[in-house]
């Protein structure tokens, strides 16, 4: 059976992306939220940095959103790969 790559490469972006942004939005609002989580984040991807601020939760949602999407399309790929029919 081999997987939809396309299908998986949104669905990565959609939940990697989702939780960076949940994590952040609710860091907003209650400051200790997920804080050690976002320092993680921030120490991956350049650019980034776990300050309290709208612009800080879009820049890491986006850069979720784009890794999340290259994972699933790399899973995706090696899975049906490996897979073969």
């Amino acid at each position: 059976m081999k997987l939809s790559i396309g299908a998986l490469t949104i669905t990565a972006a959609i939940l990697w992306g989702g939780g960076v942004l949940f994590c952040g939005a609710a860091n907003l609002i209650w400051p200790s939220y997920g804080l050690a989580f976002l320092q993680l984040v921030a120490s991956i991807y350049p650019g980034y940095h776990a300050t309290r601020s709208l612009d800080g939760v879009v820049v890491g949602t986006g850069y979720a959103i784009l890794d999340g999407a290259v994972a699933g399309l790399l899973f995706g790929w090696l899975y049906n790969y490996f897979a073969g029919e």
